[in-house]
């Protein structure tokens, strides 16, 4: 099956009305929101329209809000208990065509924009952030291919993405390398015609689901070379002899997606598997994190305004001191801010995606919209928690999961401090090349 139109097969014409959620109805709210942007909200290479979403885009909204109401949100409370991997929930997904929405046309995917992608991903969050970290796990795979490999490569691993459900992992981070990238101990050493890799790999998500994995490794032995020459990029099927893959991490939040240690020992990987050339993967890699930090942050938003909705129906329904607790000035400001958090940060998403679509570098604001979404998620979260007093505690109620599943917006995919490392260091170039 080629991905190139959305379905909505088996889907009903009617809302899902789940017991566990309400939706609100904010639709004047959105529409504010959308005539407050001074940018287009479309993706390069369309028809531009100032301050709101394309028909293009808002069916894919459509589609995928309808899918986590129906889909996700019903069975997320026993993945979160399970900690089983979401493989029912992810086929429906790539069915719907709702996974691998970055790939190329010449790979039989859709190629959609950063801004569609965004649109997509912050009404899966929404459902369920760990569903949603599973399939954004795809798009952070794939993007160092999408962005260095040539056409062949890319055929032969992502055009099987679109035949199938098939899943694929980033494999950077290790034990002792973190937000420190330039600290990786994993070696890829050339014989011949192949490269043979050692090392190990830690915090992979989709590791053990994986069909092939992105790997940055250390091809100079000189120590003192900079990063920026000292790594190179490699496409690893994960059925490669050599490769072991660890036990699954059972995290604070988001414990659906699957996380994994994998080690690498005497992995031989052909010479047509390195992304670009030798030397530059870790421009590669890092590149990878303009495209993918705004649907991180969309991702955020996505549980942030989940946060806001529920402690918004619940603020309706619960009384202390014979009034609704919404009625109380206290709540009320709250609720007020979680909304300016969710309308600001989707936002500061939007403007970070809608830059890399044109065309432009958009590390300062896809750093900025992914400290800021992140930021937003886990103060809206911990509000909700604290309007549902008590019952925000016990997780018979969503609330404490929205707060579990929160705080990875902060670690994965550079640090909120890192974030701010990278923001400075933007604006501070920026203003001594105007002096």
């Amino acid at each position: 099956m080629h991905h190139g139109q959305v379905t909505l097969k088996g889907f009903s014409s009617s809302h899902c009305s789940c017991s566990m959620i309400i939706e609100i109805r904010s639709n004047k709210l959105q529409e504010l929101s959308n005539s407050l942007l001074c940018w287009p909200l479309v993706s390069a290479g369309r028809k531009k329209r100032r301050g709101e979403l394309s028909p293009e885009q808002l069916e894919f909204r459509d589609t995928a809000r309808k899918f986590a109401r129906e889909e996700i949100i019903p069975k997320a409370a026993e993945y979160d208990k399970t900690g089983e991997y979401p493989w029912d929930l992810v086929k429906k997904a790539w069915n719907l065509g709702l996974i691998n929405t970055h790939i190329p046309e010449h790979c039989g995917g859709m190629d959609l924009g950063i801004l569609d992608c965004t649109t997509i991903t912050e009404e899966i969050a929404y459902g369920c952030t760990g569903v949603q970290t599973a399939i954004e796990a795809n798009s952070l795979g794939q993007m160092p291919l999408i962005i260095a490999g040539n056409k062949e490569l890319q055929k032969k691993y992502l055009g099987r993405m679109t035949e199938e459900p098939l899943m694929c992992a980033y494999c950077v981070t290790e034990p002792g390398a973190g937000s420190d990238v330039a600290g990786i101990k994993t070696r890829a050493e050339k014989k011949g015609d192949h490269y043979v890799i050692n090392g190990s790999k830690m915090w992979i998500t989709n590791g053990s689901v994986a069909n092939w994995y992105f790997v940055l490794a250390r091809t100079s032995s000189d120590p003192k070379m900079p990063a920026g020459k000292a790594f190179t990029g490699f496409v690893v099927d994960a059925n490669t002899p050599g490769i072991t893959v660890g036990r699954k991490e059972w995290n604070m939040g988001q414990r659906c997606s699957d996380t994994r240690g994998i080690t690498f020992e005497d992995v031989l990987v052909p010479k047509e598997n390195v992304l670009g050339t030798e030397g530059i993967g870790f421009k590669i890699a890092m590149g990878a994190f303009d495209k993918t930090r705004p649907p991180v942050a969309a991702g955020a938003v996505g549980l942030a305004k989940r946060a806001l909705d529920e402690a918004t129906k619940y603020s309706l329904e619960r009384k202390t001191m014979g009034k609704f607790i919404c009625e109380h000035q206290a709540v009320a400001f709250m609720l007020a801010d979680m909304t300016i958090g969710v309308e600001t940060a989707r936002m500061a998403t939007q403007r970070s995606a809608w830059e890399i679509d044109q065309g432009r570098r958009n590390t300062f604001h896809a750093s900025i919209a992914k400290a800021y979404a992140a930021d937003v998620a886990n103060k809206a979260a911990a509000d909700a928690v604290q309007i549902f007093g008590g019952n925000g505690f016990n997780s018979d109620y969503p609330v404490e999961k929205l707060m579990r599943d929160a705080k990875i917006y902060q670690i994965y995919e550079g640090t909120a401090q890192i974030q701010r490392l990278i923001i400075s260091r933007e604006l501070l170039s920026e203003a001594k090349s105007q002096m």
